[in-house]
Formats: structure tokens, C-alpha cells, sequence
């Protein structure tokens, strides 16, 4: 199997590689094209600052490639919040594969959220073998809205879209890679979709 990990000088990208290994798979770290564009499966994992971001995936031409991909595509963390229309975070038009905004934890709450958080109300092929309110590790200070596209939900200071699906993409605000048994298993699902 062929898994294209996009980069785009944001994401963490060696956790995600080594969680692969783990499962005896191998990733290749590609902003090519066609290297993405014939890959079985796509992750689009990212940490940092969307509208930095973001740039630097308009500077590569990756912005209009990411939305065209026919193949399961899984964005991690920023790579979720890149995917969804617009983000709080440097005022930032994302890639619109999912109609929902991305807004800022108030200052109510401790900002980043940081740490094990359960997810629940699972809705999808991805969460095969995991039970409800199971814990995922978390580091975040903005947050995907409740809309028709969440498959999981997590409450910090209120219910938020944990992680989201249409058609062919996906997106998780945890980290599969570092959550343990339980993330592997969300990886190894979506790599069996």
C-alpha cells in the first residue's frame, strides 16, 4: 500500500511515520503531486499556526490539489482545521472540504487544551473497535464546531466536532499517533478503508 504524507513544513510529521512503522506500514513525506495523487491512502497531519500554514500549502499548489484527492485522505490536528471552511486563527480561509468554522476556546478554560480527553457519539467505519468515551490525547486552542459532518465529539468548557468525515476525507483533532492502542487502532481503520 502507498501512503503519500503531505508535507508542507507543517506537521509532525516522524510521529506519524514511526505510528505507521509500528503498524507495519511505511509512509513516504512527499509534496509531489503525482506522489500524492497515485497514493493509496493520504495523511495531512499538521502543528502550528494556520494562516502560516496555510500559505505555505497555497505557495506549493497544494491547496487545490488537497480538495481533488478521490482516495481516503486523513487530516490530523491543523490538517483537520485546514480542511474546514474558515479558521479563527489568523483570520484563515481554509480548503472548504468541510462547511464548518474553526473558532477559539474562550479564556474561561485553560488554552491549549492539552492532554487525554475522551471522544464519544462515534459515527463512523474509522472507530471500528473503539468504545465510547474512550480517551485521546489532545493539544489545541481552536476547535471545529457541532455540525451535519461530525462523527465524533469531545466536551472542554463545551461539545466540539472531535473529528469529522465527507465522502473520502476525514479529519480527527486528537492525535492518533500518540494516543496509544486505541489511536493505532483509528489509524489502522482508516488505512482499511
Amino acid at each position: 500500500m502507498k501512503i503519500a504524507i503531505i508535507d508542507y513544513g507543517a506537521g509532525n510529521v516522524q510521529s506519524v511515520l514511526f505510528a505507521l512503522e509500528r503498524l507495519g506500514f511505511k509512509g513516504i513525506v512527499t509534496n509531489d503531486w503525482n506522489t500524492i495523487k497515485k497514493a493509496d491512502k493520504v495523511i495531512f497531519p499538521g502543528v502550528g499556526e494556520a494562516s502560516s500554514a496555510m500559505k505555505m500549502l497555497v505557495d506549493s499548489g497544494l491547496d487545490v490539489l488537497i480538495p481533488t484527492l478521490k482516495q481516503p485522505v486523513l487530516g490530523i490536528c491543523l490538517g483537520m482545521q485546514l480542511m474546514c471552511k474558515h479558521s479563527e486563527e489568523g483570520n484563515t480561509n481554509g480548503l472548504g472540504i468541510f462547511d464548518v468554522n474553526v473558532v477559539k476556546f474562550s479564556q474561561e478554560v485553560k488554552v491549549p487544551q492539552m492532554g487525554w480527553n475522551t471522544i464519544y457519539n462515534l459515527k463512523s467505519p474509522l472507530f471500528e473497535g473503539i468504545k465510547e468515551n474512550e480517551f485521546m490525547y489532545l493539544v489545541h486552542s481552536y476547535y471545529a464546531t457541532l455540525f451535519e459532518n461530525t462523527i465524533a465529539t469531545t466536551n472542554y468548557e463545551h461539545e466540539y466536532s472531535t473529528a469529522l468525515q465527507r465522502d473520502n476525507f476525514f479529519g480527527v483533532q486528537f492525535h492518533p499517533e500518540k494516543s496509544g492502542i486505541f489511536g493505532e487502532q483509528i489509524l489502522k481503520n482508516f488505512l482499511n478503508l
